[in-house]
């Protein structure tokens, strides 16, 4: 071996060094490298993280607003209109393949006004023209991609375009072509194509029916869910599958209500092979946003703050039903991950986590044998490879991605091990293997904070806090509360979408009201902290004086405070998340029994007939709005705790209520200076501990128990 010199070494080390910075510079500072090369375009002043990734494309973008649409009538241009968000893959690559493109530039530039949208901060914008999508094309998704006239009405709408014609998917430089060339020639069809377009989407609203939906439509739900159970894999249809939370929390519903076993058990198997499975991050905890395949091995690695909230509920409430330690333990899984990775210095929860880093999808989650056997020695090595099916062949583009393909009882015996011991030792793997982790390049973050989205994570906390008597969630979902109230909650009572970069910005839409309000009610009954039930109440009203459709019923997606687009929606579809419509329903109903408020269980009602047409077509595909439903039909219960709230007594009563899967219930304590919930709710004013001791009030089905204070008592009124 030869020596090197002192010299050599230094020119060695000193190369080394500028290599890793140079990397990092490409990867990590990827925007940075574009400032260099080109100007920034009208993009530049937004704070969304993901208008700013376009802020320096040589398409000389426009934000969504005045300046655009007026450049467009002035210079009687078409409008090219593309929606995506900061963590969408398929947004990288067409930004990549087009947007950063010269030539496609050029003919932007020349022929069109360019407008940028993040799906996130405008979800009315998106709403509309993904409509528009659904209803030309018949499917939708991101990026999304439409030409408008200069009034924003759309005549021509896909998705992803390649920048030239590729397996029979139209190329963007010939479609682009092709209509400034039509545009020019015969403006006048693609006007008239427009205002037909516009006529179709007006006529896509809410459906009236003559019957209402009852407990048949919700077995219809659970018997349509049963049939595209995937009985081997568990989920439902086939790849790719994603997994749809509100699925779960209406089956666990329905089997409380009819006590069918098969219902249950769809929940648990799903749930128990998707946290075995690669779209769960066995190391940094949370999942991914949905598997490529039926196995739920293969995910999209992009992680969404609204996923974590919803399976967390959903684990959460199996825990409950069930009191099987693995649900509660990937509840605490998740919002370990939320709480490491996701929540801001302010209190608030970021939005969601790249796909991709350094250019590659799920780059920074796979790894390869002798990779985890370097750093866990050949023995702990061996066991964590054999547990989680790591291989030299790989699953993943050569690489692995985690997933226990056997439970972990199988695995102990294989090992010749106890279950706990098998799990303790991957425990300490795992720590080892995420500090190593840590340090790759990290997948983007999307710091935005997104108001509806919190209050779905503060529902959850909420939830967790009092299911697993965890104090330490009820504390993080305070700080979340307390950031929006006090940051996104304006002086008028309007509520604003989201915080970035220090700004609060774009007046709230439908889902921010409603999914607020659900989380302040989960959280006033996890502290009974008055303060978060009144504004709930507040909010709450603000939202029907805001969003209420007064002539047809239903809520709309944007309000009175939200900027006008050419057509006013509706939505009530349970998707990625569940439809506004369907929490607000909840809202009212649960609202309805803390206050003993009418009005708010007639506008529920009214709300139902609204929307009993579409429901009826397909119930399955309403999930959140049948979890309402089934509230409404009941029985539900009525639980109020007359006591202190730092009392012994009180707290034993409260673990017993909340350790139980009681969907259908609403919750208050009443102190000795309860003169609020009085206020609100004036039938608590006569229900007051007996002989000095916390007592429970239960009514069920509008129908009052006896009052109880012995906690053996507690326990059989609840059963």
């Amino acid at each position: 071996m030869t020596l090197l010199s002192f010299g050599e070494l230094l020119k060695k080390i000193e190369y080394s060094f500028q290599l890793i910075l140079t990397t990092v510079f490409i990867f990590d500072n990827y925007q940075l490298l574009k400032m260099k090369t080109n100007k920034p375009n009208h993009l530049i002043h937004e704070k969304s993280p993901y208008l700013q990734q376009h802020a320096y494309n040589p398409v000389d973008w426009y934000p969504w607003g005045k300046e655009a649409f007026e450049k467009a009538k002035a210079e009687s241009k078409v409008i090219f209109l593309s929606i995506g968000y900061s963590t969408c893959h398929w947004c990288h690559v067409m930004e990549t393949e087009s947007f950063e493109d010269e030539e496609v530039a050029k003919i932007l530039n020349e022929y069109y006004v360019a407008i940028k949208v993040d799906r996130e901060e405008r979800p009315d914008i998106d709403n509309v023209y993904m409509t528009v999508c659904q209803a030309m094309t018949g499917s939708g998704g991101w990026p999304l991609t439409l030409f408008l006239t200069s009034e924003g009405k759309p005549f021509y709408a896909g998705t992803y375009f390649p920048k030239t014609e590729r397996l029979g998917n139209p190329g963007l430089i010939a479609l682009l072509t092709q209509i400034a060339n039509l545009w020019n020639t015969n403006k006048e069809s693609i006007i008239a194509s427009s205002l037909q377009v516009t006529k179709l989407i007006d006529t896509e609203t809410a459906s009236k029916g003559e019957e209402k939906p009852d407990v048949r439509t919700l077995k219809t739900a659970y018997e349509q869910l049963s049939d595209r159970f995937d009985s081997l894999y568990g989920g439902f249809g086939t790849s790719p599958k994603f997994p749809t939370p509100h699925n779960f929390t209406f089956l666990l519903r329905w089997w409380k209500r009819s006590n069918n076993a098969f219902a249950l058990e769809m929940v648990e198997k799903s749930l128990e092979l998707m946290a075995r499975g690669g779209i769960h991050d066995h190391l940094g905890g949370g999942f991914h946003r949905y598997s490529t395949d039926e196995y739920w091995l293969t995910p999209h690695f992009e992680k969404m703050l609204y996923d974590q909230a919803l399976l967390a509920i959903s684990y959460i409430e199996t825990y409950q039903a069930t009191k099987k330690d693995l649900y509660s333990a990937i509840a605490k899984d998740i919002f370990d991950y939320v709480l490491r990775d996701m929540t801001s210095p302010e209190g608030g929860f970021y939005s969601a986590e790249d796909a991709d880093s350094e250019g590659i999808e799920g780059k920074f989650y796979v790894w390869k044998p002798e990779e985890i056997k370097e750093a866990l020695g050949e023995k702990d090595g061996n066991i964590f490879c054999d547990f989680y099916d790591v291989s030299d062949i790989g699953n993943f583009e050569d690489k692995n991605i985690l997933h226990a393909d056997k439970p972990l009882h199988i695995a102990a015996k294989l090992e010749n091990m106890s279950p706990d011991a098998l799990e303790k030792r991957l425990a300490n793997s795992r720590k080892k293997l995420l500090s190593i982790r840590e340090k790759r390049i990290k997948p983007h973050k999307d710091t935005k904070i997104i108001t509806s989205w919190n209050g779905l994570m503060i529902s959850a906390l909420s939830r967790g806090a009092q299911a697993m008597d965890e104090p330490k969630y009820t504390n993080v979902a305070m700080c979340a509360a307390d950031f929006i109230l006090n940051t996104l909650l304006q002086e008028n009572k309007i509520l604003l979408r989201r915080y970035c970069q220090g700004e609060s910005a774009i007046a709230g839409f439908l889902d921010d009201y409603a999914f607020f309000v659900n989380g302040l009610i989960d959280l006033y009954e996890a502290t009974f902290q008055e303060k978060y039930l009144q504004a709930a109440l507040q909010i709450n009203e603000e939202m029907i004086k805001n969003f209420l459709d007064e002539n047809e019923g239903g809520f709309f997606l944007s309000g009175k405070s939200n900027e006008k687009l050419f057509t006013q929606t509706k939505d009530i579809y349970d998707g990625a998340t569940p439809s506004g419509n369907s929490i607000a329903l909840l809202n009212l109903l649960r609202l309805g029994r803390i206050t003993g408020n009418p009005s708010y269980e007639a506008l529920a009602d009214n709300l139902i007939k609204t929307f009993s047409g579409t429901i009826l077509q397909y119930p399955s595909g309403y999930t959140q709005f049948m979890c309402a439903l089934d509230f409404a039909l009941g029985p539900t219960k009525e639980i109020i705790v007359a006591g202190e709230r730092e009392g012994n007594d009180t707290k034993d009563i409260l673990r017993e209520i909340r350790s139980r899967f009681l969907p259908n219930k609403v919750l208050l304590l009443h102190p000795s200076n309860g003169i609020f919930i009085e206020e609100i709710a004036p039938y608590t004013k006569e229900l007051i501990p007996i002989e000095g001791r916390s007592t429970v009030y239960m009514c069920e089905n509008y129908s009052c128990k006896k009052p109880v204070s012995d906690k053996n008592a507690v326990i059989q009124l609840l059963e």
